[in-house]
């Protein structure tokens, strides 16, 4: 099994990345790949989970361990594919989506793409009590802090960036506008800070 990848980052697309290490590029699927934009040409490491059955062999990759091993116990929940899977790690953290799965919040886990009321009642008997050591926000050696003061082309940048992620999501570009008026509002950050900011955005709206 492939537990993780080292390599340089050498190519971003709207549903996986490439890392290449000793001369082999790894194709790698990702919730969203462009939350990577700050890594192309540069070392970095992703935790993956090798995926495998008769007919193919998958690669599907995560910035932290505990997204790798959320992705693992929704494999394990009927009527969940790796589709499904990545989706929601692409829409929310982990913390918040232990704690929808803990407070049995059916409607507010039936936003994801793909899961119906059955399927959220599924997650919820087959997932509950088995996460709670994840609700915590714990900081760990892959959580990546932000702290410099950028400057407007900067944030607009990484906006943009984090737009793009959003469209490769399947969002319209009515969304896409929505998210960029309220993502100028808010606070500076990373890529993957915008993202996550500009899905929670678009679930409420």
């Amino acid at each position: 099994m492939i537990t993780y990848v080292k390599g340089q980052l050498s190519l971003i697309e709207d549903a996986s990345i490439t890392l290449e290490t000793g001369g082999i590029g790894y194709e790698i699927l990702c919730a969203t790949p462009y939350n990577f934009q700050d890594y192309l040409n540069r070392e970095i490491k992703i935790h993956t989970y090798h995926y495998i059955r008769e007919d193919q062999q998958i690669l599907f990759g995560f910035r932290k361990k505990e997204d790798k091993q959320l992705f693992a116990q929704l494999l394990n929940v009927s009527g969940i594919g790796p589709k499904g899977a990545l989706a929601i790690l692409g829409t929310v953290s982990v913390p918040e989506f232990v704690s929808a799965i803990e407070q049995e919040d059916d409607k507010y886990l039936t936003k994801f793409p793909g899961v119906g009321k059955k399927t959220a009642r599924q997650m919820i008997l087959d997932l509950k009590g088995k996460l709670i050591v994840w609700l915590p926000d714990e900081q760990n050696e892959d959580t990546i802090f932000y702290q410099e003061e950028l400057t407007s082309k900067e944030k607009r940048e990484r906006i943009e960036d984090a737009l793009e992620a959003l469209k490769a999501l399947g969002y319209t570009e009515k969304e896409i506008k929505l998210a960029r008026t309220e993502l100028q509002k808010t606070n500076e950050g990373s890529v993957d800070d915008y993202v996550r900011q500009g899905l929670q955005i678009l679930m409420k709206s």
